[in-house]
């Protein structure tokens, strides 16, 4: 039996576990009047979320690297060419049982923001310099999400004489208020992360 156990184990490549969507997305960075910049996308109608700033990005397809899905999703989104896209880095990625979103850092060249033609999934495109993200850091508002039993689980735990003690969440979230839009969600808990890194 151990043999048995030591060749599935040993040969088993590891990964997420559960159904997660695999996401991936770029924090793109561009030079606007010699200054760096993070530019951010308004979702259209045409998309979930419409309204909410995020970066570009999507789900990872059959046979994709988590960083081809974030090249990918950027041309397709910013109707860039792979070669105004020049990946420098990867930073901390997002997991939880719904997900798993990682974030790259890249340069975007040989191309001018205002020659950016977003696609119909962006409503419009903007940027923040990231100077001003440096000085000015994120508002935080905390979330307590409390767990949710059936009773009829509850009740029949009861009478097989078990017994649960499940605990609450509580998660501390940063949010933005930037040139009247709110940044908020995965995509400041992002930018926040790219700034902790580059602070530190």
């Amino acid at each position: 039996m151990l043999s048995k156990i030591r060749s599935a184990i040993q040969s088993y490549d590891p990964k997420i576990y559960g159904d997660v969507r695999k996401s991936a997305v770029l924090l793109p960075l561009i030079k606007r009047k010699g200054e760096w910049h993070i530019l951010y996308e308004v979702r259209s109608q045409a998309v979930s979320q419409a309204g909410d700033s995020s970066f570009p990005g999507g789900g990872v397809e059959a046979g994709e690297t988590f960083e081809e899905a974030a090249i990918r999703e950027t041309m397709e989104e910013l109707s860039l060419r792979e070669k105004n896209i020049k990946i420098i880095g990867e930073i901390d990625y997002i997991v939880n049982q719904r997900m798993v979103i990682y974030c790259f850092v890249g340069e975007l060249v040989n191309v001018e923001f205002e020659d950016i033609e977003p696609n119909l999934e962006v409503e419009k495109i903007y940027t923040v310099p990231i100077q001003y993200l440096l000085n000015k850091g994120p508002s935080y508002f905390e979330v307590e999400f409390d767990p949710v039993i059936s009773e009829q689980f509850l009740n029949e735990q009861k009478e097989a004489n078990h017994s649960f003690q499940l605990r609450g969440l509580k998660e501390r979230i940063p949010y933005y208020e930037i040139q009247n839009h709110r940044l908020w969600g995965y995509t400041a808990n992002l930018t926040d992360r790219f700034i902790q890194i580059i602070k530190n």
